[in-house]
C-alpha cells in the first residue's frame, strides 16, 4: 500500500444490540494505539537493556460531534453505563475501506460530553481491548 492520508476513514461501532453502526460522520478525531508490555530482563553483565515482549493491548479514543439521530454516535455510546458489553469496533484508517483494517472487541469505559465556551457540543468515547485476542491489522 502506498502512502496515504486519513481522509475518508470509516469507523464502525456496535450498538448495545450488537449491530454495527457507521458513525464515521460524527467522528472528528480518533486515536488507535496497540501497545506491547515490555519486561526488562537486563542482567548485571549487560551495558544496555534487554527486554521481552509480553501482553499486547489496544486502546481507542473517538472524539465526536454530538449527534442524537437514530443509530448514530449518541445512540451507540449512551448505553455504555447500563449496558457496558464489549462492542465490536472496526476502523478503516483510509478511504480504501478494505485494507488495512483493525477489528477488535472493545470495552468502552467512558462517554463524555463537553460543551465548549463557544457553544460547541462534543463527545468522546474511550475503550480498551476486551477479549484477550491479539489486535492484528488485516
Amino acid at each position: 500500500m502506498a502512502k496515504t492520508s486519513g481522509l475518508g476513514a470509516q469507523i464502525q461501532v456496535a450498538d448495545s444490540g450488537g449491530t454495527q453502526r457507521d458513525i464515521s460522520n460524527d467522528v472528528t478525531d480518533w486515536t488507535l494505539s496497540t501497545p506491547v508490555a515490555l519486561q526488562d530482563i537486563t542482567g548485571n553483565d549487560k551495558s544496555a537493556h534487554e527486554k521481552l515482549a509480553l501482553l499486547r493491548d489496544l486502546t481507542v479514543s473517538l472524539k465526536m460531534v454530538f449527534n442524537s439521530a437514530a443509530n448514530m454516535s449518541h445512540a451507540v455510546f449512551s448505553t455504555i453505563t447500563t449496558s457496558p458489553n464489549n462492542r465490536a469496533t472496526t476502523i478503516y484508517p483510509t478511504s480504501n475501506h478494505s485494507t488495512p483494517v483493525m477489528t477488535a472487541n472493545v470495552l468502552y469505559s467512558a462517554y463524555n460530553l463537553t460543551r465548549g465556551a463557544d457553544g460547541a457540543l462534543t463527545t468522546q468515547a474511550d475503550g480498551s481491548l476486551a477479549d484477550g485476542a491479539v489486535p492484528t491489522w488485516a
